[in-house]
């Protein structure tokens, strides 16, 4: 199996920030680090994350989650990302792209969309991550299952398997980036004592899987 730049999610390290957070994730000896920026109110006014080199970001790798369901969220979804041409798109569980069926659908709707695929995500919402990165600009890893984003990477009840996601970017061909996230973010329902220990834990599990 290839070895990719495996990097990781800025939020594992929150409140640290910017330029604080991209020097932790330089000392844990990561490849890069997906960073968060401001909003953007002209574009997509939502947060945008940019994977970066240290400490400065790389034109051209914009991501923004998808909006939460609702009355005229799809119809608003489409005519945010047909503004921003470039965005990464990152479907989830409860948002309006949150299966294969929407992740087609959409980029149907908004051609030459990209997309973040999120292995916590797809597990959580219930589907294989192998069937969803076919469309993967960008992958961030995280061991999930049906009902659970984020689980540590030995959880039993875990569902990904990242030799096989491996096996499968392979197979595609796949030229990015990968990156591991986990957060503590308790006022969203994904409370989390350690995630930088859990993003240690998982990248070192993913790069023993390619020597």
């Amino acid at each position: 199996m290839g070895r990719y730049p495996l990097g990781v999610v800025d939020v594992v390290f929150w409140p640290d920030r910017g330029a604080a957070a991209s020097v932790r994730a330089r000392d844990l000896g990561f490849d890069h680090i997906d960073c968060s920026t401001e909003d953007d109110p002209v574009t997509l006014a939502l947060p945008v994350g940019c994977p970066t080199a240290f400490p400065r970001p790389q034109p051209g790798w914009c991501s923004t989650p998808a909006p939460g369901p609702g009355e005229g969220r799809w119809e608003w979804t489409v005519q945010r990302f047909r503004a921003a041409p470039g965005c990464l798109l990152e479907p989830y569980a409860a948002a309006v792209v949150n299966s294969r069926e929407t992740v087609q659908a959409m980029a149907a709707e908004v051609p030459g969309l990209r997309f973040l695929i999120d292995t916590g995500h797809v597990a959580d919402w219930g589907e294989d991550p192998l069937a969803l990165l076919e469309f993967a600009d960008h992958v961030q890893l995280r061991q999930g299952k049906p009902g659970s984003t984020q689980l540590h990477v030995d959880d039993p009840d875990g569902v990904v398997d990242f030799a096989a996601v491996l096996r499968r970017l392979d197979a595609l061909g796949y030229q990015g980036r990968l990156s591991v996230e986990h957060f503590d973010l308790p006022d969203l329902g994904w409370p989390l004592d350690d995630p930088v220990a859990w993003a240690v834990d998982l990248r070192d599990h993913v790069r023993a899987l390619t020597p």
